[in-house]
């Protein structure tokens, strides 16, 4: 039976990375895909905060090319940091409305690393340009942020995919601005459970699974102690960001049948 692993926010963290791809048997020493027909999903943020996100980057571009070939499947969606990186490439010094006044340097306030943006290349551009923003999967709803502003964008998983591929191929950087602005939400599902019902009622699925926001921000404990996803709303919800950039030491997470999962909050 194949197996369906995910991971959270990298933010640029290369070796963390390696290290929990490592244990949990889905690369070898030298970072090679081994994880058969697995499926081993990344939930967007490669980037930003942390050390070597350009090599986050080239990495899940690698894997997902191994994988295909070795009968298994890497898939990766698109984060907001994703976006904010390539805004500050697209469009530099035009002015926004976030707190740095541009594009650039709200990017840069929000965790930018220069050597980031240096290093992106054509290769990664048309890559991430290219990522979905969510899915539909094994009665899964998978998407990158715990916040509202999905629907805003189309009534199907398709038809957001679709706003967002027109989006980050156009010069509109109001549109740009404005999405920005709407990923800055955090907890939008934490005790609402009725929003997450009506999320879940108009794309599809049983359950979400989504990154954004660290854990150890949610659960009030030092992010190194951060080693399993948390599982809440009455199980409707599954959070995998376990806060590499906060000092976490990541996880690999190997989703179980959707009537095995206990809450804990």
């Amino acid at each position: 039976m194949n197996k369906t692993y995910v991971i959270g926010d990298i933010h640029g963290y290369h070796d963390k990375l390696i290290a929990v791809l490592q244990a949990a048997n889905l690369v070898t020493e030298d970072n090679h895909w081994c994880g058969d027909d697995s499926a081993l999903w990344f939930m967007g943020d490669y980037t930003d905060r942390g050390p070597d996100g350009s090599a986050v980057i080239e990495l899940v571009m690698r894997l997902q090319q191994e994988a295909e070939a070795d009968g298994g499947r890497v898939i990766a969606l698109l984060g907001n940091h994703d976006i904010q990186l390539l805004a500050a490439h697209r469009f530099r010094h035009r002015p926004s409305t976030g707190p740095g006044k541009t594009f650039l340097t709200d990017w840069q306030r929000n965790g930018g690393v220069s050597n980031d943006l240096a290093l992106l290349n054509r290769r990664q551009i048309d890559w991430l340009s290219e990522l979905p923003l969510m899915a539909l999967e094994e009665d899964r709803l998978w998407i990158h942020a715990d916040a509202q502003l999905y629907p805003e964008y189309g009534d199907s998983v398709d038809a957001v995919n679709d706003t967002f591929y027109d989006l980050l191929h156009s010069d509109d950087d109001p549109a740009w601005d404005k999405v920005l602005s709407q990923f800055s939400e955090h907890r939008a599902f934490y005790q609402q459970v009725p929003r997450v019902l009506d999320l879940l009622e108009r794309f599809g699925g049983q359950q979400i699974i989504h990154g954004h926001t660290p854990i150890n921000s949610v659960q009030w404990k030092p992010a190194d102690q951060v080693t399993a996803p948390l599982v809440y709303a009455d199980g409707l919800c599954v959070n995998v960001d376990g806060g590499m950039y906060k000092g976490g030491p990541g996880f690999v997470y190997e989703l179980p049948p959707l009537h095995e999962l206990v809450p804990v909050v």
